[in-house]
């Protein structure tokens, strides 16, 4: 009970100082609000600009490994020529991966072609992208259906004519109609259709977008195009388990897999990549713990004036209001209950400020944005009021302690 009685009877005092000198308050408490806003600010565009980022590189799968000619990073004493003189990955090269890899969960080999003509009757598409699947890649990456249903097992082993079209190509070429079991031409070739992808809508780097997505299974797509060193090259992807150590035991297995496939000796070089999207993710957070430091550290000088904003208001409340504390010790107010009224309302007046920093973002998260989607996550709220919170116990502990100091007969008499 005696701690909610202080709580409320902070509270009120806090409202009190407010109303009492307004304009003093508001330019006290204006350090904290930009500095809560400046940081809170920061991190909310930090944390969105990182998981658009994130979200528009989801096509490259979660605890995906893949095996390919080129590297996503070249080493610096690398000579380019060595890169460009490897085989691409093979039919051969994956199925002994399949039979032999132990540590994963699903495996499959692809390829793709960009900017295809596909038709169907009078309309027609020319910037869709064709890929041509193995049976386990819907393990690797997503294929979200809204309508119709996955390659079976049989379908891929036969290279059938079947194909899962996006969102976007079903929108063009079938407009009004349901496009499940209609037929679609691409180089003369026909296919029926046998799904359609969820939208996706564009993202935030321009990356593959499976509403302009056309997937084949793999034969059916050698039919149609070269595949191999001068035509589409191909791409083993090979799914991990969640587990960061399992992932790492994958790559190794998969790595001395293909080393002995490829008849490489000790002291050879890999004539293969494989690659990880965790180099690119782990790149992207660096880039982002900079710029999170740096408003930080920015928001931090705003934060510091705002401390010494709030301390000079506890200062002159105990100042103004010494004559009170003479009278609530006479009447047998403890040191403690003192000091801890004048530090509960230095922390309320600094969560004020902190609260109104927060809604400053919130208001900014609430502007139209094309580009991006900002969002003012539960953890950057907590951080606010956190931060609030501590700032006013450091700045409110000195004046609350000389407060709780005070000797009652002295600061009776004084006015």
């Amino acid at each position: 009970m005696l701690v909610i009685r202080l709580i409320f009877e902070s509270f009120v005092f806090a409202v009190q100082a407010l109303k009492s000198n307004l304009l003093r308050t508001i330019l006290s408490l204006l350090g904290v609000t930009i500095g809560i806003f400046a940081i809170i600010a920061v991190l909310t565009l930090v944390d969105s600009l990182e998981k658009n980022i994130r979200d528009s590189m989801s096509f490259l799968g979660d605890k995906v490994l893949y095996v390919q000619k080129w590297p996503w990073s070249f080493g610096p004493d690398y000579p380019w020529w060595k890169y460009l003189n490897r085989p691409v990955s093979s039919t051969s090269d994956f199925r002994f991966l399949e039979k032999n890899l132990k540590e994963q969960t699903a495996i499959a080999m692809f390829a793709s072609r960009g900017n295809r003509t596909i038709r169907n009757g009078s309309n027609s598409m020319s910037n869709a992208a064709l890929m041509g699947v193995t049976y386990g890649y819907n393990g690797i990456s997503e294929v979200p259906l809204e309508q119709g249903r996955y390659f079976s097992q049989q379908e891929i082993d036969a290279s059938k004519k079947v194909m899962i079209i996006g969102y976007t190509v079903a929108d063009n070429l079938f407009p009004m109609l349901n496009p499940v079991g209609r037929k679609i031409s691409v180089k003369g070739h026909k296919f029926t259709v046998i799904g359609v992808m969820k939208k996706q809508g564009e993202n935030f780097l321009g990356a593959p977008s499976n509403d302009y997505n056309c997937i084949v299974p793999y034969g059916a797509f050698t039919q149609l195009f070269v595949v191999g060193r001068y035509g589409a090259e191909p791409v083993i992807g090979i799914k991990g388990y969640a587990n960061d150590k399992d992932l790492m035991r994958l790559e190794g297995e998969a790595r001395g897999l293909m080393r002995a496939k490829r008849g490489l000796k000790p002291a050879q070089d890999d004539n293969f990549a494989v690659n990880r999207p965790e180099m690119i993710a782990g790149a992207i957070s660096s880039i982002f713990s900079v710029l999170s430091l740096a408003g930080s550290i920015i928001g931090g000088f705003s934060i510091l004036v705002g401390g010494f904003g709030i301390a000079n208001i506890m200062f002159v409340s105990v100042k103004e209001r010494t004559n009170i504390i003479g009278i609530q010790k006479s009447l047998g107010a403890k040191n403690y209950f003192i000091l801890f009224q004048f530090l509960f309302e230095a922390i309320c007046l600094s969560v004020i400020g902190g609260l109104a920093g927060l809604f400053i973002v919130y208001l900014l998260t609430l502007i139209p944005q094309d580009m991006m989607e900002v969002s003012l996550s539960a953890g950057n709220i907590i951080l606010g009021l956190s931060i609030s919170s501590i700032i006013g116990i450091i700045a409110g502990i000195v004046p609350a302690y000389l407060a709780s100091r005070l000797d009652p007969v002295e600061a009776i008499r004084s006015k």
